[in-house]
């Protein structure tokens, strides 16, 4: 398998993480989202993503795929052990809510292209762009933390004590708002998840730093 991805993408981020978790090895593929204008905008590269985005998985020489969660669910289907989702229906039902609150709901507002967006062709200063940004993340970790800290079935992990694909989803979100200085104190139960998971191994291999493209002066 190969895996086009950047270093601070908190899509690809998910994907690597599940495929640690799933202990499937691959090649990372580089794609810099910056350098020379964004090389996701190339001619090459959107021959595999016409949408221009990453992560892109390829796995042998038919299957291309690209949005992380439907990589993870592929993952899931073609390598099931060890599950990223619980046995019972309501209990995936309820792990996909909230990965789906994190990957659709918060953070499709506060991705770089929507950022850029603001700033380049809407002429938004950067301290307005910031603000946009707070406002969309405290709003959805305040309606997360409502919802973990309040439900039973949270463990070490957002379900019990093994990694879902919610603490996927959960994890690069948390990474990006410590990058913009977000105040996690009013959301301990997710500050909690966020320390415990990002110290596991399968995390940690998958985070920005740990990447061989890694800038830490990188936008």
């Amino acid at each position: 398998m190969k895996l086009y991805s950047y270093f601070r993408s908190s899509a690809a981020y998910r994907v690597r993480i599940a495929l640690n978790l799933k202990n499937l090895p691959y090649e990372y593929m580089p794609v810099h989202l910056l350098r020379a204008g964004g090389e996701q905008l190339t001619a090459d590269y959107r021959k595999l993503s016409p949408d221009a985005i990453v992560p892109t998985l390829v796995d042998g020489d038919d299957v291309v795929l690209q949005q992380s969660l439907a990589i993870i669910e592929y993952l899931e289907e073609t390598h099931p052990s060890p599950p990223l989702l619980p046995a019972a229906a309501a209990d995936r039902a309820y792990v996909r809510a909230i990965a789906l609150q994190i990957a659709c709901e918060i953070h499709p507002l506060d991705n770089l292209r929507v950022l850029r967006y603001l700033v380049r062709e809407m002429g938004v200063s950067e301290e307005a762009k910031n603000g946009w940004y707070r406002h969309w993340l405290e709003n959805g970790f305040a309606s997360l933390e409502a919802r973990l800290s309040a439900d039973p079935r949270t463990g070490t992990f957002v379900f019990g004590d093994t990694p879902t694909l919610a603490d996927i989803c959960l994890v690069p979100q948390i990474f990006n708002a410590l990058r913009f200085k977000i105040d996690l104190a009013p959301y301990p139960t997710l500050q909690r998840l966020y320390e415990h998971a990002s110290g596991r191994d399968a995390f940690a291999r998958a985070a920005p730093g740990a990447q061989p493209d890694a800038q830490p002066d990188a936008e």
